[in-house]
């Protein structure tokens, strides 16, 4: 058996995973050890470049140099204490996010944490005969019972009925559909400002305006799940900036804490008292290693000025993608909304993936036909460059086969 300085091979993690890990995923047949910036190494040396880092988790790329120290130097002081203490580094990070959006913050550990957290809020700070959520289709808000309820897509709802009662669904971009399903029993409409699993699907304008005015005359809150729009990743530091729309709750994860878990609520002054003491708790929300992460992460987004890197390099993206759309008659449409990336085409989008992989790049394929990235915040021209070239050669041989 290798020891700890020895790095096992595919073959052999592969084989530990067949004998004691439950098969809930579709997994890449390798083993990835290392990471560098938007490149990652498997256990046989392969290099590539990854578009898709940790499923948009790893949002200033691998083993960032402040993130490692800022993980190491905090690990080698305290780790762990419960939310019965003041965590000096969870009222920094809480300052840091707040202070660049709104509010107050509640911390958890993941995006479906957070939405959990969001929709008992959202009943808390209504009525009690409140409790109708009103989410979109093609929407993915997570896994555990309310979120994957919420998530308004037939695939996820397969063998888990019953779902949780109160959730109704509405057709993104219609304003109509949601004025018909909002009553006097809603507390909340919850939306991704741009739709991430759906297939990069950017609302049109003036539609999360009308969800504001609609929640507004209905007494209901408005609920933005921005957890992979949030940190950065739209060019502003949350979604709702970019838009000119403000919700009443907010939450985040994924990139939060560069990759290592964390999950957050945001909620304006008069909404967030209504989680009340014993209402709501996370025992590992807020630990001190994921607030030093997240601190570190902030900090480097800053300093580095990625919010003004990821607009510059989504144009770029655009304009090597985006001539595509004439080109090639397998590519139906580019949707992009700063480093959110989605190419619809008219072919299995796992093919795309596929060949993508062979010549040493990670992208994503979601909805069937989209091809998704998104890159690290801190990704390069040249990488921007190198990825669009390889996607590029694997389109046009792909259109070459139709």
């Amino acid at each position: 058996m290798p020891t700890t300085a020895e790095a096992r091979s595919s073959e052999e993690t592969i084989s530990l995973f067949k004998q004691y890990v439950i098969p809930n995923y579709t997994r890449t047949p390798i083993s990835l050890v290392r990471g560098e910036g938007s490149y990652v190494w498997d256990a046989e040396g392969n290099r590539y470049l990854d578009l898709f880092p940790g499923w948009g988790c790893d949002i200033i790329g691998y083993t960032p140099p402040r993130l490692v120290r800022a993980i190491q130097e905090q690990a080698a002081r305290l780790i762990h204490v419960p939310n019965t203490w003041h965590i000096e580094g969870q009222g920094e990070f809480a300052e840091f996010l707040c202070t660049r959006g709104f509010g107050k913050a509640f911390f958890c550990n993941s995006g479906a944490e957070a939405n959990e957290a969001a929709f008992k809020l959202a009943r808390l700070a209504t009525s009690e005969k409140k409790y109708k959520i009103i989410s979109f289709e093609k929407s993915f808000h997570g896994r555990t019972m309310a979120a994957v309820t919420a998530t308004a897509q037939p695939k996820y709802h397969q063998g888990i009925q019953p779902l949780m009662p109160g959730f109704r669904y509405a057709p993104l971009g219609d304003l109509d559909a949601v004025r018909e399903l909002v009553d006097d029993e809603t507390c909340a409409v919850i939306i991704e400002p741009v739709q991430g699993e759906g297939g990069i699907n950017v609302p049109a304008d003036g539609f999360l305006q009308g969800l504001r005015e609609i929640c507004d005359e209905a007494g209901a809150l408005l609920i933005f799940d921005e957890v992979q729009t949030g940190m950065g990743r739209l060019g502003t530091w949350f979604g709702y900036q970019h838009f000119g729309v403000q919700p009443d709750i907010m939450t985040l994860a994924k990139g939060l804490a560069g990759g290592v878990p964390c999950g957050a609520l945001i909620a304006t002054d008069a909404v967030a008292p209504s989680l009340r003491p014993g209402m709501h708790a996370s025992t590992f929300g807020g630990n001190p290693l994921a607030m030093a992460a997240g601190l570190a992460t902030g900090r480097t987004i800053e300093e580095d000025g990625l919010l003004d890197n990821c607009r510059e390099m989504s144009d770029r993206f655009r304009a090597h993608l985006e001539p595509l759309v004439d080109e090639l008659p397998i590519v139906r449409e580019l949707r992009t909304c700063g480093l959110m990336i989605g190419l619809e085409l008219t072919i299995p989008s796992k093919e795309i993936v596929a060949k993508c992989f062979e010549r040493g790049l990670i992208i994503n394929g979601t909805q069937d036909v989209v091809v998704r990235l998104l890159p690290a915040l801190n990704v390069t021209a040249e990488q921007v460059d190198e990825g669009c070239e390889i996607l590029t050669t694997a389109l046009r041989e792909a259109a070459e086969q139709v």
